[in-house]
């Protein structure tokens, strides 16, 4: 089974990259974001929660994501693989993962860390809030997005590097040379 993260700031072209990934490998793409919004959407007590937590900014909690990730997982067990947009976010989360795919008999093979600048990711998240009519993308929440990127996410840089696993892209680019590039690094697995 091949298991690979997109790993990036909000904005940077995480679910897009994702997408077409799991297009070209036929992976499962598994986005905790689209995974939250559909919960929101649902009108659940949970997702009434969620769209509180999201509203702030906040990251929604470690257990409810991992909940939904494990759903999901469990829905598809002759999938060939999952790529991962948006989880792990944190360290906690990082580890439960790990542990839910080895007790399935896989890992994470790869972490594709999609880079560009803040000024740029913050361009983007403007333009596809006002594309998208989506109100979680205001001003205030990205740059508190960012900073809990930058201070709970980034991190898990170091994780997965001690295990080999870090594959750094260019995310400011057109995104067909991107996708270009992930597909040459996942070849190797």
């Amino acid at each position: 089974m091949k298991n690979f993260i997109i790993f990036g700031a909000q904005g940077v072209g995480k679910g897009t990259q994702a997408a077409i990934l799991a297009k070209n490998l036929d992976l499962i793409h598994i986005s905790s974001g689209d995974l939250l919004r559909d919960e929101i959407k649902s009108d659940s007590e949970l997702g009434k929660k969620v769209q509180t937590i999201v509203a702030a900014g906040n990251l929604v909690d470690d257990e409810i994501v991992f909940q939904l990730i494990e759903k999901k997982i469990d829905s598809n067990p002759s999938a060939k693989g999952f790529i991962f947009d948006g989880f792990p976010r944190n360290l906690a989360q990082a580890k439960a993962l790990d542990a839910l795919l080895e007790h399935q008999g896989c890992s994470i093979l790869g972490v594709f860390v999609l880079e560009a600048p803040e000024e740029e990711l913050l361009r983007r998240l403007i333009k596809r809030a006002q594309e998208e009519g989506r109100m979680d993308d205001t001003t205030e929440v990205i740059q508190n997005r960012l900073k809990i990127y930058h201070e709970k996410t980034k991190p898990l840089i170091d994780y997965y590097f001690t295990q080999n696993k870090i594959l750094i892209i260019d995310g400011n680019r057109p995104i067909e040379l991107i996708s270009g590039d992930i597909k040459k690094l996942a070849a190797r697995f």
